[in-house]
């Protein structure tokens, strides 16, 4: 799937961008029950000629009731558009909390750079990490331009001077470089936040 964020994904896939939100489909299915100002009478009065002839629902959420009107067809296209859009939905759920994305969401920007901060973590917890930034650049990064790795330790490391475009041999060479870091005690606030500004001076990075 696209690395692109939910809202762009909904404005492409949502109910009511194919016309499936609930006030959409009773729209469809019959016509609205409504109550119109009768100059006459000084009061609304509602269309009689509509009660106890067809099914009714009251769906919207202003409250509004639609007398439906439908054939049996029709409400089983329906119902064959939403399976398939429920469907689709737990799919992207699926995707969004699998693997890399379950850590990191899902990396939309164009360039960036990983900041490394161990802290005070175990080793087996600091290998845990990588095993996950190894994931993300596999699953992610390869999709994107440009990015760069930042060791925050005592001394700040990084991978490369600056943001580098992305091909198969770059992230090779930066897993390779992630592995051989040795794990480090917390580098310190100070250390965390130098690596940061740091990681932003790049005029190149998105976020």
């Amino acid at each position: 799937q696209a690395l692109v964020p939910s809202s762009e994904w909904l404005q492409r896939h949502g109910l009511r961008r194919n016309k499936l939100s609930l006030s959409q489909i009773l729209s469809q299915l019959g016509f609205r029950h409504r109550k119109d100002y009768v100059t006459a009478l000084g009061k609304r009065v509602g269309s009689r000629y509509a009660d106890g002839l067809f099914p009714q629902h009251r769906g919207a959420l202003d409250g509004s009731v639609y007398n439906l009107t439908a054939k049996k067809e029709l409400i089983l296209h329906f119902v064959d558009c939403l399976t398939g859009a429920i469907e689709l939905y737990e799919q992207r759920m699926e995707w969004l909390t699998s693997e890399s994305r379950q850590i990191f969401g899902v990396i939309q920007e164009g360039c960036i750079v990983i900041v490394l901060d161990s802290g005070s973590v175990a080793p087996a917890e600091f290998d845990l990490c990588r095993d996950a930034l190894s994931m993300v650049l596999v699953e992610q990064v390869t999709r994107i331009a440009k990015f760069n790795l930042l060791w925050a330790a005592q001394d700040l490391m990084k991978w490369q001077q600056q943001c580098t475009p992305v091909s198969e041999q770059a992230v090779k060479s930066a897993l390779t470089w992630l592995w051989k870091l040795e794990r480090v005690t917390a580098a310190g606030h100070p250390n965390s936040a130098r690596a940061l500004l740091e990681a932003t001076s790049d005029q190149a990075v998105s976020s």
